[in-house]
């Protein structure tokens, strides 16, 4: 029932470091409940406004490939599109239709022939090592391979063709480049070293390596690798896109179709698969990021409050100490006053008092229920 009503991601935080399709991933999370932290760790630069777009385009009007690699329908959408607002659309288009056209997959092909051209091929698979096994296959030697790029590195695929005595000419649609604004980025990677944020989207290798560059810039790398290795779930839509944070020992999150909505569903299991959930005082009790559950009602917990909830959840039933909940407390200081004031707003935000008992002169504790014993006859 407290799904239904609230969502499978409601009282967690998520963090978006996506910049294309942002929107349509914070939609996704938000629908399902969750609060989300963007902070973009790219840009893209504009296609009518990319130079070396341009130049490439030319180079191949002027010099034409044996074989045309299309790896994304967007790209190659926007390739065309770019080409043809700068007067080269139809030069383009009879270059291509002279080729060996490879088409990455359905949606990829659907893009070229919504251009008016046929591939020569496309892999069922969407997998470019298909693609590049097909090339290998047939021979690479002395050609001329022109290769639809999209911000993501292709591991080992030019490098195959390379070696294989290739010659190819990369065409970078859509560029990825640092933010213009900082800031959000900074506020994400804040969110994640303090452990605000209860995981961590990717949708490109780039932005991976563009965080981890902020952190370094920042003096705090070691802090970030820290709390991905640990605390904060890094999500990543693929495994090109894994490729730099496993490079760092951090353990990635993957679902098996590389796209926004089983992202957004491993989510929906991962993240309420780790919650605290207890008997307490004849309710349940299930410890969320920033909320919890009280018999499938939402209560949103503020920050100091949940730092206490969750130092008592990890030894249920013990009495802890006054002392041992301000160190919990983020940026408490020495006054234990500060404890008894964040236990009296986590009360009020739980709705039921008796949830956390006060034991006098000691400190407090989760009234946990005793086990129940099963009643047979015999």
């Amino acid at each position: 029932m407290d799904e239904q009503e609230h969502g499978p991601l409601a009282g967690f935080t998520i963090g978006v470091t996506a910049a294309r399709r942002a929107d349509e991933l914070i939609a996704l999370l938000r629908r399902r409940g969750a609060a989300v932290v963007h902070g973009p760790a790219l840009r893209i630069v504009p296609l009518a406004d990319d130079t070396e777009l341009l130049a490439a385009t030319k180079e191949l009007i002027g010099h034409a490939p044996d074989v045309v690699v299309a790896t994304t329908a967007i790209g190659f959408r926007g390739w065309v599109e770019a080409a043809e607002g700068w007067g080269y659309g139809e030069e383009l288009l009879r270059v291509l239709r002279d080729v060996e056209l490879l088409a990455r997959g359905p949606k990829v092909k659907g893009a070229v022939r919504a251009a008016g051209l046929t591939e020569s091929w496309s892999p069922s698979s969407e997998s470019m090592a298909e693609v590049l096994d097909r090339l290998l296959g047939e021979g690479v030697e002395g050609r001329r391979i022109a290769l639809q790029l999209h911000g993501e590195p292709l591991p080992g695929f030019v490098e195959a063709l390379t070696a294989g005595g290739a010659e190819v000419v990369g065409v970078p649609v859509y560029r990825w480049m640092p933010p213009e604004d900082i800031g959000p980025l900074d506020r994400l990677l804040d969110a994640t070293l303090s452990r605000t944020l209860d995981a961590v989207t990717f949708t490109s290798a780039p932005a991976a390596a563009s965080l981890f560059s902020r952190a370094e810039e920042r003096g705090v790398r070691d802090e970030l690798l820290a709390a991905l290795r640990h605390d904060v779930l890094a999500v990543c839509v693929g495994p090109v896109t894994a490729l730099p944070l496993q490079a760092e020992g951090i353990d990635t999150y993957q679902p098996e179709r590389f796209r926004l909505g089983p992202l957004v569903q491993l989510l929906c299991r991962e993240l309420p698969g780790r919650s605290r959930i207890l008997p307490v005082a004849g309710h349940r009790v299930e410890v969320r990021g920033h909320a919890v559950l009280v018999d499938g009602a939402l209560r949103p917990v503020p920050p100091a409050g949940m730092a206490l909830l969750g130092h008592l959840a990890r030894r249920p039933g013990w009495v802890v100490s006054r002392a041992d909940l301000l160190r919990a407390l983020p940026g408490a200081g020495r006054d234990e006053h500060a404890v008894e004031t964040a236990m009296a707003r986590l009360r009020t935000a739980l709705g039921t008092p008796k949830l956390i008992q006060t034991v006098v002169k000691r400190g407090y504790r989760l009234a946990l229920d005793p086990p129940s014993e099963e009643k047979y006859d015999g």
